[in-house]
C-alpha cells in the first residue's frame, strides 16, 4: 500500500511539472500585442477658443409710408434682392400733384402782388420828393412790399413741402438688400401710422456677434502685452448643420463695457456673404484662432492617459519595448495635446491598444495613418 502511494505521488508531480512546462511554453509563444503608435511631432497648433455667436445684419430697416394714400403698385416679389433707389411701392399721387400745382398758382399770384407793391412804393418815393404825399404813405408802401415778399417766401416753403410729399408717393429702397414679406397689397390704404410695409435687410457683408468671458478677454490682453501671443486673430464660423463657412471674418468691434448680466464682452466680426448663405439671426459656432503660427511639440490627444500622479504616455522605443513616460500637457486643441515636458520630437507613443500593454513588454507597433491636427 505504501509503495503504491509513493508511486502515485511521483507520477502526480511529474504530470504537474509537465503541465507547467507546456503552459509556460504556450505563453512564451504568444505574439506580442499589436498597438498603433504615432510620433511626437512639431506642428503649427495655434491657440484657439470656441464660442457661440449670432449672425446680425449690417443694415435692417422697416419700410414705412410717409404720406397717406392708396397703393397703386407693389414693384417686387417677396424675398427679392433689390438695389438702393428701387421703387418698392407706388402710392396714388394725383392729390399731391394737384396740391403742388395749386401752390404754384399761389406763388404766381403773390409775385404779381409783390410787383404791384413795388410800383406803388416807387411812385410814393417820387411823390414824397415833391411833398405831394406824406411820409406815412411811403412807409405803408414799403410795408406792402415786405409783406408781399414774405408771402412769396412762405408759399415757396409750402411748395417744397408739397414736392417732398409728392416724392414720398414713391417708396424707395434706401440701400441694397433683400426684401421680406409685404404686409400690404395693391389697393390698400397706407399712412405713416400703418406700421411696417416690408422689412429690407442687407446681407452682404454681414456681422457675427459673440460674447467673450471677461476672464478670457483680460487673460488675452495680458498675454499680448507680455508678448506671449499676437494681437491678431483669425475668425471662422461653423453653420448649424456642421458645415464650415468658407469665408474668414475680421474683428471690427469690441464693446467698451461689460454686460453685467453675463459678465461678458461683446465682440463683432464682419464676414463677406456674397451668396447670402448667412441669414440674420442664425446661431453659429465661432472659432477664434491666433493669426501667427505657433510651432509646438504635440501628440494625439488619445495617447495621453491620467492617473493619480498626473498625465503619462506609453512610449515604444527602437526595440519595440514599452516605457511609461510622465509628461506635462500645457493644453489641447484640435485633437492634439501640447507636451511641454517629458517627450522629444520623433518618439513614438501608443495611440491605440494602450489597455493591452504594460511597461517593459515588447509590442508589435504599427504606425498610425494620420496624426490628426
Amino acid at each position: 500500500m505504501r509503495v503504491s502511494r509513493v508511486l502515485a505521488a511521483a507520477l502526480s508531480c511529474g504530470l504537474l511539472t509537465t503541465i507547467g512546462i507546456v503552459a509556460g511554453n504556450a505563453y512564451a509563444q504568444q505574439p506580442p500585442p499589436a498597438v498603433t503608435v504615432a510620433p511626437a511631432a512639431i506642428i503649427d497648433l495655434r491657440e484657439s477658443v470656441d464660442l457661440t455667436g449670432k449672425v446680425v445684419a449690417v443694415q435692417k430697416v422697416d419700410i414705412r409710408a410717409r404720406v397717406s394714400g392708396f397703393l397703386e403698385k407693389v414693384n417686387f416679389e417677396d424675398g427679392q434682392k433689390v438695389s438702393a433707389g428701387t421703387v418698392l411701392y407706388q402710392v396714388e399721387d394725383g392729390a399731391y400733384r394737384a396740391a403742388l400745382q395749386e401752390i404754384g398758382g399761389s406763388i404766381a399770384a403773390a409775385e404779381a402782388q409783390r410787383d404791384l407793391a413795388v410800383l406803388e412804393r416807387d411812385r410814393a418815393q417820387r411823390l414824397i420828393s415833391t411833398n405831394t404825399v406824406a411820409q406815412a404813405t411811403l412807409d405803408t408802401a414799403n410795408a406792402q412790399v415786405k409783406k408781399a415778399e414774405a408771402d412769396i417766401l412762405r408759399l415757396k416753403g409750402s411748395k417744397q413741402n408739397a414736392e417732398l410729399n409728392l416724392s414720398y408717393t414713391k417708396i424707395l429702397a434706401p440701400f441694397d438688400g433683400v426684401v421680406g414679406l409685404t404686409t400690404v397689397d395693391v389697393g390698400a390704404l397706407v399712412a405713416p401710422d400703418s406700421g411696417s410695409l416690408v422689412t429690407l435687410t442687407r446681407l452682404d457683408p454681414i456681422y457675427v456677434e459673440f460674447p467673450v468671458a471677461t476672464s478670457l478677454y483680460f487673460s488675452y490682453r495680458e498675454r499680448v502685452e507680455k508678448g506671449e501671443m499676437s494681437s491678431g486673430a483669425n475668425v471662422s464660423i461653423t453653420l448649424p448643420n456642421g458645415t464650415d463657412y468658407p469665408q474668414k471674418g475680421t474683428i471690427d468691434f469690441v464693446a467698451s463695457a461689460v454686460s453685467q448680466g453675463t459678465d461678458t464682452v461683446t465682440v463683432r466680426a464682419e464676414f463677406p456673404n456674397p451668396g447670402g448663405i448667412l441669414l440674420d439671426g442664425t446661431l453659429v459656432r465661432v472659432v477664434l484662432e491666433q493669426s501667427d503660427p505657433q510651432d509646438v511639440l504635440a501628440v494625439p490627444q488619445q495617447a495621453v492617459q491620467r492617473d493619480q500622479q498626473g498625465a503619462f504616455v506609453m512610449v515604444v522605443d527602437a526595440n519595440s519595448k514599452v516605457e511609461l513616460r510622465r509628461v506635462d500637457v500645457s493644453r489641447s486643441s484640435r485633437g492634439q495635446a501640447v507636451v511641454a515636458k517629458g517627450l522629444k520630437e520623433g518618439e513614438n507613443v501608443i495611440t491605440e491598444g494602450v489597455g493591452k500593454v504594460r511597461p517593459g513588454i515588447v509590442v508589435d507597433a504599427v504606425a498610425a495613418t494620420t496624426t490628426g491636427g
